[in-house]
């Protein structure tokens, strides 16, 4: 006589292990993304300084809980339709098993994703920041409990309530679809798109370039105790020293230079856009961008506020934009002098 043994189908079991991943990871990614959206949009000035310039840094975490969002969730949403399929059928005790257990850890894990965040909300409310960022951070957390709360709790019930069959599947997928389309959307207008950034990057790229320039043109000055009369004499091949080009030098763009008097001289470059600047916390993506190669600016500029910021000296427009130095000798000796004993 045959016996009934529990059945077990291998299938099932993986896509409840998927179902589980990408859930808790879309869930992870999705509250990530919308809290650092916030936060650049609106930073927070009791932790933050205002600053000029472009740090690539600035919008890691967010591009991190993008990319893994955009890959995550569709992945979930698959997995999950072949998972109410086949729960739909007939499914052995071992597989009942697992299912209600998979439900029971997914419903574990979010709340405790719930409760960390919340804790970190709360934080941030006792020590002062009754901002708008705040309530909207409790609102999405909130809405995001709810609905996966809400969604598996049904699934426990067999999707009825009070006596009614309720086809949760469809609407859970779209309001969380319509969160996600939301959240990505709204990232995009605070980070810019994907041609923004890299038109950032290159005019970043040339504040870069324009700080080793001028660099390289105080250290000729403090050797020689005069300007170099064009950027090419700059280049040295002893040292390795090479003149930075623009990156985008095939379209005809090139660094400028031009003495205006013996101390005085002009650096100019076209730029694509106007330099960011604003508020920017500390820690985590706010990171303020520094000066390069340890060099201080030698621009005299007026500050939007006591203090100034880093860049500010190389405030530009989109455009071809030029940058007045005057070499102070006090700051800057030449070589000659600081080696007499």
């Amino acid at each position: 006589m045959e016996t009934n043994k529990p059945k077990l189908n291998i299938g099932f079991f993986f896509l409840c292990l998927g179902l589980l991943i990408t859930l808790i990871t879309s869930v992870t990614s999705f509250l990530n993304l919308v809290f650092e959206t916030l936060n650049k949009q609106y930073p927070d000035v009791l932790n933050a300084t205002y600053q000029y310039g472009y740090s690539t840094y600035e919008y890691e975490s967010i591009r991190m809980a993008l990319a893994t969002l955009i890959i995550f969730f569709p992945a979930f949403i698959i997995i999950s339709y072949f998972w109410k399929k086949f729960s739909r059928g007939e499914m052995g005790h071992l597989d009942e098993v697992i299912k209600k257990w998979v439900i029971y850890i997914i419903l574990f894990l979010s709340a405790i994703v719930l409760m960390v965040d919340l804790v970190a909300l709360i934080r941030y409310f006792i020590s002062g920041e009754i901002t708008t960022r705040f309530i909207l951070k409790v609102v999405v957390t909130l809405i995001t409990a709810v609905i996966v709360g809400k969604y598996y709790i049904f699934e426990l019930w067999n999707n009825k309530v009070f006596g009614f069959n309720i086809k949760s599947g469809p609407i859970f997928s779209s309001i969380s679809a319509i969160l996600v389309i939301g959240a990505v959307a709204y990232s995009f207008s605070i980070m810019g798109s994907p041609a923004t950034q890299r038109l950032l990057r290159l005019d970043d790229r040339r504040i870069g370039d324009l700080q080793n320039i001028q660099y390289q043109i105080i250290n000729y000055w403090q050797q020689k105790e005069k300007l170099p009369e064009k950027l090419s004499d700059l280049s040295n091949p002893l040292t390795g020293y090479s003149l930075p080009v623009d990156p985008e030098f095939e379209k005809g763009n090139v660094y400028e230079y031009v003495v205006k008097d013996k101390l005085k001289f002009e650096l100019c470059a076209t730029f694509t856009l106007p330099i960011p600047k604003g508020w920017r916390e500390y820690g985590g993506d706010g990171i303020i961008p520094m000066m390069g190669y340890g060099v201080k600016d030698v621009a005299t500029t007026s500050y939007p506020y006591p203090g100034g910021g880093t860049n500010e000296s190389w405030d530009h427009q989109a455009g071809r934009t030029c940058f007045e130095r005057t070499i102070d000798k006090d700051i800057y000796p030449p070589f000659s002098k600081t080696n007499v004993r």
